[in-house]
Formats: structure tokens, C-alpha cells, sequence
């Protein structure tokens, strides 16, 4: 089937889901949570010839992995999106004219959101059911890097929709070539919203090229600022969490900023990454101080190209600030506007950095890897929006629903 027949396919199976009542996206919901624990081998088993192509060392190998325990987390979490409450239908605002019109705003359905994305299969698994729950049908364009995981989750999928009486044509998954992406990013009359996820070439590129409304999610260049106030203790904990509990995903701490007067305590924050490999890349100040306190084959002095990088490894760039100020200057200059972290005591200090910061998600004295549709209590996520309009952070629910108008006359014209 040709690409543009799959994305008109899945634009007239977007119209049977207005009809569809919630308590059947429910039952929908936990007959697929029961589904990928008993196919679970099959699942892995197609995600393991995905693996034998992709080297240990990219940094994609580990958002591409399937195991045992994620996929029970997948389906741990579309059973809670199953016992979340309908985003649809909502009401938004009311209110009486005085020609006697009754205006109301609610919630609706975007009708077909389409994303792109690169060696993450548990994004099929999650777009779905977030978009189901959001009466949308989905058209995904997956990387070649994923190609036979994402063929076993959208064949999956499909079979639990027929065996559940819903046309399987709610969900598409295009071709992994660039021939398909170009055409989703065209669709124009059959996409309404297009979210890429990936890293910011990807973005970039979809951002340039399409002719359909885009929300930009993914790039995370995070940074943690530790204060003339920071605590010690907390600091330790913070940096190691956001830096090392998954270093692939886009919340994972990318630069520590370290205001001057603390650069003594620099060794003791950092010791604990020690034990995790993690690659330092400091200015001359910090360089200086963890000389002979971290192991050098792990120090590298820091150059024009280090801050504003995205690693996705256990890599950290370290710059020395004299002020807030600077700080704030910093992050202004490199952040991508995802998430940013103070630690402090200095509730001043706290209460201007969380001012000040322009970025989704803004922290104090809690780390970077925080910013999950999970963790927000969302069930789970269509990504993270780095961008102001629509929706910013992670997207869950209610982030994927517009809204339209209802009004009710009794005959009235206008003027």
C-alpha cells in the first residue's frame, strides 16, 4: 500500500472513533496491557534483530532495547491511561450573550496526529493509547534503526482493535524511508498535527519542510546550576540522578553550573560518577579543582563546541559562574527550553531562577529527570513540547485535544 493511501485510510477511520464511548476505549486499553505481557516474546524477539544492527556504543542503542521489565512497564502504564479520565468533552468555558445565545467550549479530538520519531518502540505502544484515549487515530513513522519492533507492535495492536470490533485502520505505520517521511510531513486534509521526536536535526528538518501544524518535542540540552547556597548532600544526589538514570533519554543532565565560591565542594559532588564512567569536559577552574580527585582519563578540558551539547552518554560539561546572573546568561544562551535545575537553600535565589528561566519544566532542588508524562501523573506521554504554543512540557491527555465552540440560538440574527 502506498503511503498516501494509508494516510487517506487512516483519515476515514479517524471519523468512527467521535462515536466511540470511553468506557470502550477503556476496555480497548487493558485488553492491549493484557496482550504485550502475553506476547511478550514475540515482542522481544523482534526487537532483538533490531538490536544485532545497532552498536552497544550509540547513543540510541538503549532507547531502542525492549526487555522484560519495560515491556511490563508499557503496559503498566496504558493500564493507568485505561483509568485516567476522558480529556473529551470537557467543559472549557460557558457563557450567556445577551441576544440570548448559549456559547460553550469543549474539549475535542484533534482527528489524526501523526509522529516521527527515531529507535524508540515504546513511542508506537504509547502514541496509540494516548491518542485512542483522545478519540484520535495515529499515523506513525518510525526509523529504519526499529523497523521490525514497531511491524510486531502495530500488528499487535491491530489484532487486539479486531478483536475488539474497532476498524484496525485507527493506526498507521508508514514505511521507515525518507520517501514516507516527506509525505507525512505534506499531508495537508489528512494529518492535522505532527509531532517529531528525535534529536534536533530531525526536528530541524521537520520543522523546515512540512506543511502541517508541528509541536517540536525531544531535544533536551538540560542544565543543573549549583548555587553559593547549594547543599552539598543534595547536590550529590541530584547531579548523579539527572546525569546517570538513563543517559539516552532527553531529561538527562547535560551541564552542571558552578558558582565560584563552591568550586571547592566540586570533587565531592561529582565522586559519585565515578563509578558510572561519566566523562567530564570542565572549564580551566573546575579542570583544576578535580585534577587528582576524578580519574584523568576521565577529565577533558571543555571547548567552543561543549556547552549547548546534547550528550546522550555519560558526558558532562562543567562551567564555573560568579553569579546567578551568569548563570541565567548561560542557560538563556544554550538551553533548548526543555528543563532546567537549581540547587539551593537561598529561597531568593530560587524564587529568581524559577522567574527567569524561559523553559518547559523548571526545578529547584529536584533533578532534570523528573520531566515524564509518568512521573506527572499524565499515565504517559506524546513528548515533550519545547515550544510555547499549543502545549509546553510533557503532553499528555489533555495536551493532545483542541477544543470548538457549541452555540445554541432560538432563532435570533444577527444585526
Amino acid at each position: 500500500m502506498s503511503s498516501q493511501a494509508l494516510l487517506e485510510r487512516v483519515r476515514r477511520a479517524s471519523r468512527t472513533l467521535a462515536e466511540l464511548p470511553a468506557s470502550r476505549c477503556n476496555t480497548i486499553l487493558l485488553a492491549l496491557a493484557d496482550a504485550i505481557r502475553t506476547e511478550a516474546p514475540d515482542l522481544l524477539q523482534a526487537n532483538a534483530r533490531d538490536m544485532a544492527g545497532m552498536a552497544e556504543s550509540s547513543p540510541l542503542y538503549d532507547r531502542l532495547l525492549l526487555t522484560p521489565a519495560r515491556l511490563e512497564d508499557i503496559a503498566a502504564g496504558i493500564t493507568r491511561i485505561a483509568h485516567l479520565p476522558s480529556p473529551l468533552g470537557r467543559i472549557l468555558a460557558r457563557r450567556n450573550l445577551p441576544n440570548g445565545l448559549e456559547l460553550t467550549r469543549i474539549s475535542v479530538p484533534f482527528g489524526v496526529i501523526g509522529i516521527i520519531y527515531e529507535a524508540r518502540p515504546n513511542v508506537t505502544f504509547d502514541v496509540f493509547a494516548l491518542c485512542l484515549k483522545a478519540g484520535s487515530a495515529c499515523v506513525l513513522k518510525g526509523s529504519s534503526d526499529a523497523r521490525h519492533s514497531n511491524q510486531a507492535i502495530e500488528k499487535l495492536i491491530r489484532r487486539v482493535l479486531e478483536s475488539q470490533r474497532i476498524t484496525p485502520d485507527i493506526i498507521g505505520l508508514l514505511p521507515s524511508t525518507r520517501e514516507a517521511t516527506d509525505e507525512l510531513l505534506r499531508a495537508r486534509g489528512l494529518v492535522d498535527l505532527l509531532i517529531p521526536r528525535g534529536s534536533s536535526q530531525l526536528i530541524n528538518h521537520v520543522r523546515d519542510h512540512a506543511t502541517i501544524p508541528v509541536i517540536e518535542t525531544g531535544a533536551g540540552v538540560c542544565h543543573a546550576y549549583f548555587d553559593a547556597a547549594g547543599d552539598l548532600e543534595k547536590g550529590r544526589a541530584i547531579i548523579t540522578n539527572a546525569k546517570t538514570r538513563r543517559v539516552s533519554v532527553c531529561n538527562a543532565l547535560d551541564c552542571l553550573l558552578m558558582h565560584r565560591q563552591r568550586l571547592g565542594d566540586l570533587p565531592e559532588l561529582c565522586a559519585p560518577l565515578e563509578a558510572h564512567r561519566v566523562r567530564i569536559l570542565a572549564d580551566a577552574p573546575a579542570l583544576s579543582i578535580l585534577t587528582g580527585h576524578y580519574p584523568q582519563e576521565l577529565l577533558q578540558p571543555a571547548d567552543s563546541s561543549t556547552y549547548g551539547t546534547e550528550f546522550l552518554s555519560y558526558s558532562i560539561a562543567i562551567r564555573t559562574v560568579d553569579t546567578l546572573s551568569e548563570a541565567l546568561d548561560h542557560i538563556s544562551r544554550y538551553s533548548s527550553g526543555h528543563s532546567e535545575c537549581i540547587i539551593t537553600e537561598d529561597p531568593a535565589a530560587a524564587d529568581r531562577f524559577s522567574l527567569l528561566v524561559d523553559a518547559a519544566c523548571v526545578y529547584t532542588n529536584a533533578p532534570t529527570s523528573f520531566t515524564d508524562g509518568g512521573q506527572f501523573g499524565m499515565g504517559a506521554e506524546i513528548g515533550i513540547s519545547t515550544q510555547k504554543l499549543h502545549a509546553r512540557g510533557p503532553m499528555g491527555l489533555e495536551e493532545i485535544t483542541t477544543y470548538k465552540w457549541l452555540i445554541r440560538g432560538n432563532g435570533q440574527t444577527r444585526p
